[in-house]
């Protein structure tokens, strides 16, 4: 029988023990954070959880292993709840051009973008695209992320989106790490810019119900914006995924305007993602949901448009928040939760406090996972990562930087920076 891990000195251990449901307002204030903390772990799951020295003395302690933290802040794995993880290469050109002066639109205009990626997706390889995704899981184990969502949508027509999402599933299944797929409609392929209607007809009739019956995916989602999907066909799209089987989430309010938010609420989205324009009317309508608001800093930081998504007047509204990183080639190219903490505090002016939630318990919800994963607490799965701080302001303080150590799936240390002790 294999010997339970002890999980001691921790410097700080934050469990966000609380509600089974995602935090908002001030609930997500709270870490339930134990000083001098302790985690017991057998069968990959959290067994017990206090102070280290009254953990120590409980009857399931004996005989344990025992996995020194260093000293450290010990805090569940991250959940990425919103990434483009899987893509063929980088766009380095558009980084160059929008350097120049270049916008996202002029850029997609242009022939760049999700087209660009899409030319590249269909010359990629099954193969390659899991070997891709493969050195993506390792890295974002290194970050402390222990669940990620990953979108199809370079793919665009069937056969592609169909080859990126069983890619997903594979790596899904050979690896610890926790892949949530989802089915995303990015763009209308260059080929049916004349026939747009044949298009989405092929979406709700064919990619789907394809994607839905082969269980390929578990949400839908749709990028509802200017040069992309209107309201009114996202609404459409939404709805057939939603009679597939598929739980909801959109992309919206990020380049304009479009009540395409309000809208995804009134759907029971389990999240709506970007909001970068979100309204105070908008706020008002939303207030109440338990729909998530994603939001993704690192995307504004690197295209430069300066327009941070209203995380202030979200939280204060009681709307639950999450953050991701939209690690993706052509506006967000991190996959360092760290970071997003980072710019969260700095330039949405969330606390630390808040952006730890957001991006552990309120990114479990956000991906349907809030009763597995996102707080260390018995009879949850023990996914944990280890930062070499001694507290947990200095995570988003020190930005740019990695601090984890160590990370923990399921009861296993799947990432350790330095040999592990104990």
């Amino acid at each position: 029988m294999k010997r339970p891990l002890f999980v001691g000195n921790c410097a700080q251990l934050l469990t966000l023990r609380g509600p089974r449901r995602p935090r908002a307002g001030k609930q997500m204030m709270d870490l339930a954070l134990v000083p001098r903390g302790a985690v017991l772990i057998k069968d990959g799951i959290v067994q017990g959880v206090d102070t280290e020295r009254r953990l120590s003395r409980s009857p399931a302690a004996r005989g344990s292993r025992y996995l020194d933290a260093g000293g450290g802040v010990v805090l569940p794995g991250f959940v990425d709840s919103h990434t483009h993880a899987l893509f063929p290469g980088p766009r380095l050109d558009e980084f160059v051009a929008r350097i120049r002066g270049a916008s996202y639109a002029e850029i997609a205009e242009s022939g760049g973008g999700i087209q660009a990626s899409a030319r590249r997706m269909r010359s990629a390889s099954a193969p390659a695209l899991e070997r891709h995704l493969e050195k993506t899981v390792r890295r974002f184990l290194e970050h402390g992320t222990t669940t990620a969502e990953v979108k199809s949508g370079y793919g665009l027509e069937l056969s592609q989106e169909l080859k990126m999402l069983r890619a997903i599933r594979k790596v899904a299944r050979s690896g610890p790490f926790d892949l949530v797929p989802t089915l995303l409609i990015h763009a209308v392929p260059d080929r049916f810019q004349s026939k747009r209607a044949d298009y989405l007809r092929l979406v709700t009739q064919q990619l789907i119900p394809r994607v839905a019956r082969a269980k390929l995916a578990e949400f839908g989602d749709v990028f509802c914006d200017r040069g992309y999907f209107s309201v009114d066909e996202a609404r459409d799209l939404l709805g057939a995924a939603a009679r597939a089987g598929l739980r909801l989430k959109l992309h919206a309010e990020q380049l304009r305007h479009s009540g395409a938010a309000v809208m995804a609420v009134g759907l029971r989205a389990v999240s709506v993602d970007h909001l970068e324009h979100l309204t105070d009317s908008d706020i008002k309508k939303i207030r109440g949901t338990r729909t998530l608001m994603t939001l993704l800093p690192g995307t504004v930081l690197h295209l430069g448009t300066r327009l941070y998504p209203p995380a202030r007047r979200l939280i204060d509204a009681g709307i639950p928040v999450a953050l991701a990183t939209n690690f993706n080639p052509g506006s967000s190219p991190t996959l360092n939760m760290q970071m997003i903490l980072s710019l969260a505090c700095s330039q949405m002016r969330m606390t630390p406090e808040e952006a730890v939630t957001s991006a552990t318990i309120n990114g479990a919800y956000a991906l349907g996972r809030g009763h597995l994963v996102g707080s260390i607490e018995a009879g949850k799965q023990a996914d944990v990562a280890v930062m070499a701080v001694s507290d947990y302001r200095e995570i988003p303080y020190y930005f740019g930087m990695n601090h984890c150590i160590m990370a923990i799936k399921k009861g296993r240390v799947v990432f350790s920076k330095e040999k592990v002790r104990g």
